[in-house]
């Protein structure tokens, strides 16, 4: 008789998960830096009307919005119950649309500046007199593209 067995079938050895948390951690850390938050907090109630005929803005980086309508219930006490416009994070005074476009070109190249579009998200119940002070003083500050935001109307 052998004194040593030999080994009938050859087993696989099993899979390190020694390096499994540092492939875990490299993919949160790469996720929490390109995720993109909200640019801006809503402090205006903007429900838009429904439309039959939309197009999709190609570049949003191009894009700068400008929200009409009334604050919401929180700031309601500060800012009143009449519809206000908002650019960026901030409720402001229709006098400020050129430094806010003005900070916004800032931030696009040289050659996509001619692309650069406003895009009105205004609230149903506005009235059309804001809207056109609003747009008149876009014209001042020579931003010829507007957009109307609108959603997709369901039938």
């Amino acid at each position: 008789m052998s004194k040593f067995n030999k080994k009938r079938g050859k087993s696989k050895p099993a899979i390190s998960t020694a390096s499994l948390p540092d492939i875990i951690f490299m993919l949160l850390f790469f996720f929490m830096v390109v995720t993109v938050m909200r640019d801006s907090t809503l402090k205006v109630a903007v429900n838009v009307p429904a439309a039959t005929e939309l197009t999709k803005l190609e570049k949003k980086s191009l894009v700068n919005f400008l929200y009409i309508g009334k604050p919401q219930e929180q700031y309601q006490a500060q800012y009143g119950t009449s519809p206000r416009l908002q650019l960026g994070d901030k409720i402001s005074a229709i006098d400020d649309i050129p430094l806010f476009l003005e900070e916004h070109r800032a931030g696009v190249p040289e050659k996509q500046r001619t692309g650069i579009t406003s895009s009105l998200k205004v609230d149903g119940d506005v009235t059309m007199g804001l809207v056109t002070d609003i747009k008149t003083e876009l014209r001042k500050a020579n931003q010829l593209k507007i957009n109307y935001s609108a959603k997709v109307k369901t039938e």
